[in-house]
């Protein structure tokens, strides 16, 4: 799907999807940055009305299909990022999802969790929303999130 002759925002509405507000920096960094036709979102944590959703460790105290809704809501706060630079209908694709699992020893299920976000994009940009990806294990993250994830995404000439 390219983008729709309405826009993304259109999309979004068809889908019964509302972007969040931006979610306020947690230190020393902007929510998305712009260079030539491509903007990097910072990492999104599953942040909902300003808290997270749940802390703990994914193999752990958080289950996989948790912690895929989680990794959803990281993605909407990345579009909300985009959205809030350059405005969402000026996405020609999305380009790479990189997504950090918090997760518990001998945990090895992380791309099962970023999918969350893979399919989410899938469904609101069809084969605009097709991206290379990173789904990557770690110890901790930010503020005990159990996932966080980043988007490049490509902007229309």
């Amino acid at each position: 799907m390219t983008a729709p002759a309405a826009g993304w925002h259109a999309r979004l509405a068809e889908l019964g999807i509302r972007l969040p507000p931006v979610a306020a920096p947690v230190a020393a960094y902007v929510p998305a940055v712009r260079t030539g036709s491509l903007v990097f979102t910072s990492g999104q944590l599953p942040f909902v009305d300003g808290g997270l959703r749940r802390t703990g460790k994914v193999g752990g105290s958080v289950d996989v299909e948790a912690a895929a809704a989680d990794a959803k809501v990281c993605a909407l706060n990345a579009l909300a990022a985009v959205d809030d630079l350059v405005g969402l209908d000026q996405v020609a694709r999305i380009v790479r999802v990189v997504g950090y699992v918090a997760s518990a020893e001998g945990f090895t299920g992380q791309p099962r969790v970023v999918n969350g976000a893979s399919e989410l994009l899938g469904t609101i940009f069809g084969e605009a929303g097709r991206h290379a990806r990173s789904a990557i294990g770690v110890a901790e993250l930010p503020l005990g999130a159990p996932v966080e994830v980043e988007l490049t995404v490509e902007l229309r000439p």
